[in-house]
């Protein structure tokens, strides 16, 4: 349950044979997203757990999930461009039951991350599954 941008993605990753050639293609990615907010790097929206600075902001807007986000480090900075590509646009409820160890696993991701960045990428997909939970939730709930 991937969007279309994530599965352009891994054909990206397909065409490049070279680690170096995937690492620069994610800072690139991370470079290409627009800058948070400084209003929003606040203690509510950092995540912990990671080595780098990190900012998740999630948003619901209409019945599709969509996040903000930010870090000092670059490459962390394209692994959160990495996630919005695979959950943004997604309706809530799909959000919410995204695979994201699965999907990001098709990018073998999990064999080229020290132990400090996998730690941080499972703290920030954590962020967005509790978010995207959390909303799925809110919206199955009758108004009133």
């Amino acid at each position: 349950m991937a969007t279309p941008a994530f599965e352009s993605l891994v054909e990206d990753f397909a065409y490049l044979d070279d680690w170096e050639d995937r690492y620069r293609h994610v800072i690139e990615l991370g470079k290409a997203m627009p800058p948070m907010d400084e209003a929003l790097k606040v203690p509510a929206t950092k995540v912990e757990g990671c080595a780098s600075q990190v900012w998740i902001q999630p948003s619901v807007q209409g019945e599709r999930f969509d996040f903000q986000g930010d870090s000092d480090a670059l490459i962390v900075r394209g692994l959160i461009a990495v996630l919005h590509e695979l959950y943004a646009g997604l309706p809530v409820a799909d959000a919410a039951r995204v695979d994201a160890t699965s999907e990001l696993g098709r990018l073998n991701l999990q064999d080229h991350l020290s132990s400090q960045r996998s730690n941080g990428l499972r703290a920030m997909v954590e962020r967005l599954r509790g978010s995207a939970e959390a909303a799925a939730s809110a919206s199955d709930q009758p108004a009133g």
